[in-house]
């Protein structure tokens, strides 16, 4: 199903009479403590606390249950659970499957919050931890050990937006060991660019605080598993404590209304300013999964249904502290901040060593400086006229 078809599922998913009462979007409905009129009422509601009925507002009110049961279904699971974060969505998904003295295989390119949860967290709990290539593609399967539980993919990856060969890594995977759990940050694709559940992966998770939020206002996590994950994924999550507000859930389904049309515009933008990029004198490399520089764009054609507004590019020459001053301090349209999926454009940059140091098991191939993007919504050629005054203010 292309982004286009997907359309009018992105509109309508998780809306129903029930969640809406009336009303176009679902109401926000706050609650802590839910109301019994008999002991047969209660009954009844904590044998269905899991299935979509009212009991306990941790468990979830009206507008939660909606924006679940729209990613549900967006995503083709058996369920969704939300999480304030998407750190959060990771980390709780990763420690419902594994237990002291278990093995994860995490790619060397993860996002930095997720490899420091394997390096701190996981470790102390005695949790070991290989990190791989993230192109190691088929050969991963070399990699399992006998107390493996969990793959953990991310495509493309953070920062340098490498994309991996999923269907050659979940086949090798599944042959030698068909129980372990295979997950993925699946945020670079908002869940309907590349449908990971659909390619035997067991567990998706997202920063809905990005696309499915769209305006950098709220945090948000998410985690759709298949029917084999969803109950323990459920449980375990709520027993430690996991929860969002009414509110935020609110927000991030009505994102979901305008996700479609937002995308569109984001890839039709940031092709246009990566393809400019790429003939400009001072870039050695633009990482943008839709233009054949980057690594695995082959995969990128073969397996996802678009692209959005975040890449890389490498410079030629290492800015000095100066230089990057000079070019970080004076954009007009791109902004300096964390994160990205939002309306605004975005600019951050990195020293190589800098990348080197958060990922020390994948060091980079390059010497330049890396500056990453995200293009927002801004008029195209607004952008590219200040990132070329960009790179004459470094010479």
């Amino acid at each position: 199903m292309s982004l286009d078809k997907i359309a009018t599922q992105l509109v309508n998913a998780g809306r129903s009479k029930k969640t809406g009462h009336g009303a176009v979007n679902p109401v926000i409905q706050r609650a802590s403590s839910i109301v019994f009129d008999s002991v047969a009422e209660k009954k009844q509601a904590t044998k269905n606390r899991s299935n979509g009925e009212l009991f306990y507002g941790r468990r979830g009110t009206q507008t939660h249950f909606s924006l679940q049961q729209a990613m549900t279904e967006l995503e083709g699971g058996a369920g969704c659970y939300l999480y304030p974060c998407g750190a959060a969505a990771v980390a709780n998904s990763i420690l419902a499957f594994v237990e002291a003295g278990d093995h994860l295989l995490m790619t060397a390119a993860a996002y930095e919050p997720t490899q420091d949860l394997c390096n701190i967290s996981l470790k102390s709990l005695n949790v070991a931890t290989t990190f791989y290539d993230p192109l190691i593609g088929e050969k991963i399967g070399g990699l399992i050990q006998t107390n493996t539980k969990v793959v953990f993919l991310e495509s493309p990856s953070s920062i340098t937006m490498e994309v991996q060969d999923i269907p050659a890594m979940v086949k090798a995977i599944r042959a030698v060991n068909p129980e372990i759990i295979i997950m993925i940050d699946n945020t670079w694709a908002a869940g309907v660019l590349f449908k990971a559940l659909e390619h035997d992966i067991d567990i998706s998770i997202q920063a809905g605080t990005k696309y499915i939020i769209g305006h950098s206002d709220n945090m948000l996590g998410t985690a759709v598993a298949n029917p084999r994950c969803w109950d323990r994924l459920r449980e375990r999550s709520y027993l430690m404590g996991q929860t969002v507000d009414a509110d935020t859930a609110y927000m991030a389904a009505r994102g979901l209304r305008t996700l479609g049309v937002r995308l569109k515009q984001h890839q039709q933008s940031s092709i246009t300013v990566a393809q400019w990029l790429a003939k400009q004198p001072q870039v050695e490399r633009v990482n943008h999964p839709a233009l054949e520089s980057c690594k695995g764009h082959e995969f990128y054609l073969r397996d996802f249904k678009g692209c959005n507004g975040l890449f890389s590019f490498i410079l030629k020459e290492k800015l000095t502290e100066q230089q990057l001053a000079d070019y970080l301090d004076n954009f007009q349209h791109f902004s300096m901040a964390y994160s990205w999926g939002g309306f605004e454009s975005l600019i951050l940059a990195n020293q190589p060593e800098q990348i080197n140091a958060i990922r020390p098991n994948n060091p980079v191939d390059f010497s330049g400086t890396l500056v990453r993007v995200h293009i927002g919504l801004e008029n195209v050629d607004d952008l590219i006229e200040d990132l070329q005054k960009g790179f004459q203010r470094i010479g």
